[in-house]
């Protein structure tokens, strides 16, 4: 808050802090800002310890864990790039994935508003990951966010819930660019 000039590191995100996510919301796209990890609504605020790792939604368990989300509160995350762990020579990298040639990538995400008595309203999101594309996988992560492409934003911003392999289809016909990556810095 006390600089002018904006560094690299602000345009990254981290579990547990907040992100702009585009929802639908009263007939039009609308950005929200959501804390990046996912509290779904209904369960207790210990479920963030219990479930540190639901900042990301695993596309193989969408139908199962993320069951109650999944087919009704979608969002869009803007990215350019994204950040994982990784093991290389037996130490742990972060590296930065960027694509090539250089663009935003709506990243399709799962989204909730949790209230409880007496708390303050969260909204929470998890970008949903899949298999990674082999240049990923040889820089050895076994995940990949999911940037769909432009003409699906409002079937996947509104979900029918009685579809479900259409919201599996706009996520089979994705962007597939190729990810350069380095270490970030």
């Amino acid at each position: 808050l006390t600089r002018s000039e904006p560094l690299e590191r602000d345009a990254r995100i981290f579990p547990g802090v907040y992100a702009p996510v585009m929802v639908w919301q009263d007939g039009q796209r609308v950005i929200k800002p959501m804390r990046y990890q996912c509290r779904p609504a209904g369960k207790p605020a210990l479920y963030d310890t219990k479930y540190p790792g639901t900042y990301n939604a695993r596309r193989d368990n969408l139908e199962g864990f993320w069951r109650e989300l999944f087919g009704f509160s979608h969002g869009l995350l803007v990215v350019n790039a994204f950040y994982d762990n990784v093991q290389q020579d037996g130490r742990n990298v972060v590296l930065e994935f960027r694509p090539k040639p250089e663009q935003d990538m709506l990243v399709a995400c799962l989204w909730s508003r949790w209230s409880a008595p007496g708390e303050p309203e969260l909204l929470s999101f998890a970008a949903i990951t899949d298999e990674p594309p082999p240049e990923i996988a040889a820089a050895g992560h076994d995940r990949c966010i999911i940037p769909i492409k432009p003409q699906n934003i409002d079937a996947w911003l509104k979900p029918d819930r009685n579809d479900l392999a259409a919201q599996q289809a706009i996520l089979d016909d994705r962007e597939r660019p190729y990810y350069e990556y380095r270490l970030a810095a």
